[in-house]
């Protein structure tokens, strides 16, 4: 048992107290693990698009103060009350949703979309008792998606959390926790590209990058980048995205293209930008009788998706994928196999990398659109 454990720690965060403002950091006090609760502490995190998104609190309720942070690495440091899964040491990933093994959801071989623990950006405390575990001077601090990475200690919900292999390193594997094994198991669990198929992928973000990667570990042949930036194409092609187009390049539908260009259309697509005519495109441009298209980004909530039902009918399929379709504690210890085992390569996606006490320049990178994945070291 750590010295630490039931007591309050004291520790730094990088706290928002404000949309859109640079981050602080202050020492916070982590309050002990409650019934179904672990504490971590965490080694490395990184930063993703989504705590961006509700940092600059667009299209949703904010919330602040808050300490934001998902994608993360870390070891146990105490366990709450009912906890058998986890012990102090153990070596794991933190995630914004959850397997509680118990509901329908997690009980179905099919879904990972657990009824207790899916994602809620809209609660900043705990679910076991309504609180937060993080303060300052008594205030609460609220936490983000179950997660709350930006801090040496957090407290998370034990469904939320992936126990891994010790000797996987984690300033590598943290980037599994979230946007990487998103667009990779949407291209391995969901759309699952035979072996020598041509497959698109639209969007070259991280999770786009990731989907490709999933195309390349599957053995296609041809995977087609479709993204607005040309300057993403280069680095695609460490993916192994073999050719490129840009939609801004042509007159017609890139639907259009993309089928002309594969004799009728692709094999698989696999939609990464949440924008709602990227996703009819991915739809639409695979090639009938066997043709697979899913979506993986968030649409706009006003978004809708029209498309002639003559190409469903046509025998088309379209799909939609929730992190990959994987279960977190069930699933993610395997992802992170694939890294140990060379199977997935993961540095490629880490471009930068930062000390905890220079957290906000993490967020300029991403807001200039530079790199792919900063690693934040919280020791730093």
């Amino acid at each position: 048992m750590s010295t630490t454990a039931g007591n309050v720690i004291r520790c730094r965060a990088a706290v928002a107290w404000e949309a859109g403002k640079p981050l602080v950091i202050e020492e916070v006090e982590v309050a002990p693990p409650q019934a179904m609760e672990v504490r971590l502490k965490i080694l490395y995190t990184s930063l993703c698009h989504t705590d961006v998104y509700f940092w600059e609190a667009k299209g949703q309720n904010p919330m602040f103060p808050r300490i934001y942070g998902h994608e993360a690495g870390g070891i146990v440091e105490s366990v709450g009350e009912g906890v058998t899964d986890l012990q102090p040491g153990d070596h794991v990933l933190p995630v914004f949703t959850g397997e509680c093994k118990e509901c329908d959801h997690c009980k179905s071989e099919e879904s990972n979309m657990c009824r207790l623990l899916r994602i809620n950006t809209d609660r900043g405390v705990m679910i076991g008792d309504g609180q937060s575990r993080f303060s300052i001077n008594g205030k609460p601090i609220y936490h983000f998606v179950g997660t709350s990475t930006f801090s040496e200690y957090t407290v998370c919900h034990v469904g939320s959390v992936a126990k891994i292999n010790p000797l996987a390193p984690l300033d590598k594997v943290c980037v599994l926790s979230c946007g990487i094994s998103t667009g990779l198991g949407a291209t391995l669990n969901v759309a699952k590209p035979p072996k020598g198929s041509t497959v698109a992928i639209f969007g070259l973000g991280a999770v786009g990058l990731a989907a490709a990667e999933g195309a390349r570990i599957a053995g296609a042949s041809r995977i087609i980048g479709v993204d607005l930036n040309s300057n993403r194409f280069d680095e695609a092609k460490k993916f192994g995205v073999t050719e490129f187009i840009n939609p801004k390049d042509y007159a017609k539908p890139i639907q259009e293209v993309l089928a002309e260009m594969t004799n009728g259309g692709v094999d698989r697509s696999v939609e990464c930008t949440g924008n709602v005519t990227a996703m009819i495109s991915a739809f639409e441009c695979v090639h009938d009788g066997w043709g697979v298209a899913v979506l993986v980004g968030v649409p706009h909530k006003d978004a809708e998706f029209k498309t002639h039902p003559m190409n469903l009918l046509n025998e088309r399929t379209l799909k939609g994928t929730f992190f990959g379709n994987y279960k977190p504690r069930s699933d993610l210890p395997s992802v992170v196999e694939k890294y140990m085992n060379k199977e997935l390569e993961v540095e490629k996606f880490i471009t930068h990398s930062v000390p905890f006490s220079e957290i906000n320049k993490a967020f300029d990178l991403m807001l200039k659109g530079e790199g792919i994945r900063c690693i934040i070291n919280m020791e730093g």
